[in-house]
């Protein structure tokens, strides 16, 4: 039998880590590793057009499996190209083993050609980044670098000069148990003594949610029904906490509707739970806070802390629910409910005046009917940018979907490529990429790594011409407009050129067919629709506070925009509301 090399000794740990594909780009660094690859039918190596799609695409995966991906890019460029999507992964705490290959050992620190130095360029991205320089260090490096990806949620680097990856494997490597789950934490009792008392001292409590959520909806909603508390997410908790929700409040932040920002401001006590929401200026700096979050460096750094909860949400509130005091007393959740549909039916107006005539399209009535007519489990991946005003507003979770975007570090050029990684965990699901024309022609190359895989994605693009998102941010800080105008092709010619279902709709009636057309198509499509670029409406007093990177904190509602199904949830909510 002949002796591995470390290359198939690195793709054989993988494997056993539980990954099933290596999304890259090869070249000859790579050339062992992606031969290990051909050889080892457990594993398969998927050829992306661009290094920052392969990270994007195991990063999206490992949203959707929680388990360990894997990416690769060669020397130099190679894996520099990973760079941005690997950010994305870190920040969304997906857990991806990115392999950097690296120049010939010799040669390292020399000036070679193509040489940089990944183990330094990639730790601000990561978790761990080492190099390997010995055969001998190679199975332990490894099984670190996986054990603090999977261990600590996020990314981890091993950087792989090509010489040593074709070398002799070590003879009787050890074979040590690998970690591929995370445990659950829960909090010490004298915190939950402590947030106890908090609760039942405070007449109104306000929770606000975040992706940390995740798997506790069930408990969330017992623990509101039992404290009487409105409930508010931020855009990375509205997958997790908006559907079946009878004490939702809406979104805070910079795309948020309704009344979650005067029910965070309004309470005694704030429960953050499970969420790192970036924008301060959104928080009150006048009311009791605790957080609970299983990452300890997330306490207390958005806003100053009554009370810092180390622990998972789920588990937390399992330990708070039968302990804390119901309380009789509605009249807070009560009328945070009222405002919240009060706020919705003051925005939907924009969304329903004749809009299945206007031409151009309303992008509203497009994510609208999308929401109607996608499958109940469809994965969404969004687009930075208009995108994600319309899926927070439109795309209606129901605990079985899911929505996945750079929400934390707000890259153009995400959707298609998570797309990609989302659908390769499951041909049979509906995967919607919804996309807009600015980050899509940014990585449109890989449009046709779904046609070289037949992968069924579809993809909506959001036709408007222009970087919208950027005008806005202009526009509100009193700019003209400038660079911010695309001129772009026939998008669903050039779908068709490449092989796949390619359909332009340009007027409303259009639309329906279209979608439907595509999700009935069983491979990649793109429903390319021309949305109208002025869309969005100012608000129309433009204050100080609404310029600094874009914190529209003084208006509390960033966009006069509709809000799809929501409002119906509202309204239904408020029946519930006892009447005097």
């Amino acid at each position: 039998m002949a002796k591995q090399n470390v290359a198939e000794q690195f793709v054989d740990i993988l494997v056993r880590a539980g990954v099933e594909r290596l999304y890259g780009v090869v070249g000859d660094s790579l050339n062992p590793v992606v031969d290990a690859v051909r050889r080892n039918a457990a594993i398969d190596w998927v050829h992306v057009r661009h290094e920052e799609t392969a990270a994007f695409a195991a990063g999206a995966e490992a949203q959707i499996t929680g388990k360990l991906t894997a990416c690769a890019g060669s020397c130099g460029p190679g894996n520099l190209h990973l760079i941005n999507g690997l950010y994305d992964a870190h920040r969304s705490m997906a857990p991806v083993l990115a392999l950097a290959s690296h120049i010939p050992s010799s040669e390292i620190g020399l000036g070679y050609f193509q040489e940089t130095h990944p183990d330094r360029l990639f730790q601000e991205c990561s978790h761990y980044s080492e190099l390997i320089s010995s055969p001998k260090q190679m199975p332990r490096l490894l099984q670190t670098a996986i054990q603090n990806a999977v261990g600590r949620s996020g990314v981890s680097v091993v950087s792989l000069p090509g010489d040593i990856a074709a070398e002799p494997a070590p003879e009787k490597a050890a074979e040590t148990a690998l970690v591929t789950t995370r445990p659950t934490v829960r909090p010490g009792d004298a915190e939950i003594d402590r947030l106890v008392r908090m609760i039942d001292a405070a007449d109104k409590v306000t929770l606000f949610c975040g992706s940390g959520t995740a798997g506790a909806h069930a408990e969330v909603m017992e623990f509101a029904e039992k404290i009487k508390s409105p409930v508010g997410h931020a855009l990375r908790g509205k997958e997790w906490i908006q559907y079946d929700n009878k004490f939702d409040v809406g979104m805070s932040g910079l795309l948020g509707y309704g009344a979650a920002y005067e029910a965070t401001h309004e309470c005694d006590l704030l429960l953050l739970l499970g969420t790192d929401f970036p924008y301060n200026a959104f928080l009150p700096d006048d009311v009791q806070i605790a957080q609970v979050d299983v990452r300890p460096e997330h306490l207390g750094r958005r806003s100053k802390l009554d009370l810092a909860v180390w622990g998972d949400v789920r588990e937390t509130l399992r330990c708070l629910i039968p302990r804390v005091r119901e309380k009789q007393n509605r009249r807070f959740l009560d009328k945070m409910l009222k405002k919240h549909a009060d706020a919705l039916e003051g925005v939907v107006k924009a969304y329903t005046r004749n809009v299945d005539k206007h031409v151009p399209i309303h992008p509203e009535y497009v994510a609208s009917v999308l929401d109607e007519l996608a499958d109940e489990d469809a994965v969404f991946t969004v687009d930075t940018g208009m995108c994600n005003v319309w899926a927070a507003r439109y795309i209606s979770p129901n605990g079985r979907r899911r929505i996945i975007g750079s929400f934390s570090h707000g890259s153009m050029a995400n959707a298609l490529p998570m797309a990609i990684g989302a659908q390769f965990t499951d041909r049979e699901r509906q995967v919607v990429s919804m996309s807009g024309d600015g980050g899509f022609s940014m990585l449109m190359g890989d449009f046709l790594t779904l046609v070289q895989y037949d992968l069924p994605v579809k993809v909506v693009l959001f036709n408007n011409s222009s970087l919208s998102m950027v005008e806005l941010e202009m526009l509100v800080a009193g700019l003209p407009s400038h660079g911010t105008t695309n001129r772009n092709p026939d998008f669903a010619a050039v779908a068709r050129a490449c092989g796949a279902h390619g359909v332009r709709v340009e007027k409303p009636k259009d639309l329906a067919g279209a979608l439907r057309d595509a999700f009935r198509h069983k491979g990649p499509a793109l429903v390319d629709v021309v949305t109208d670029p002025n869309a969005l409406s100012i608000p129309p007093k433009i204050s100080a506070e609404m310029v600094t990177g874009f914190a529209l904190s003084a208006s509390r509602i960033v966009l006069d925009g509709g809000v799809g199904r929501m409002l119906q949830m509202a309204r239904s909510n408020l029946r519930n509301v006892p009447r005097p």
